[in-house]
């Protein structure tokens, strides 16, 4: 009688390493877009810019990562 043998490995999703997250935004009311950046905070200021310019106040916001998935390590019992 053949056994087999079952094996369960945890694993978790962790943004990757050699990657950044990258802002985006575009106006809600013209074909206006940010510029693409990894400081959210220079999105939102030229979204806040176009406003003043165009008086368009809604934006579409993106946020944009790259994710892997990796084994969890292992919980080990504590040393005594």
């Amino acid at each position: 009688m053949a056994r087999t043998v079952l094996r369960f490995v945890t694993h978790r999703i962790t943004q990757h390493p050699d990657t950044d997250v990258t802002y985006e935004a575009e106006c809600l009311h013209c074909k206006w877009k940010a510029e693409p950046s990894t400081d959210s905070a220079t999105v939102d200021v030229e979204c806040m810019s176009h406003t003043g310019l165009s008086n368009h106040r809604g934006f579409r916001r993106m946020c944009t990562s790259f994710a892997m998935v990796v084994r969890a390590e292992p919980e080990r019992p504590p040393a005594y």
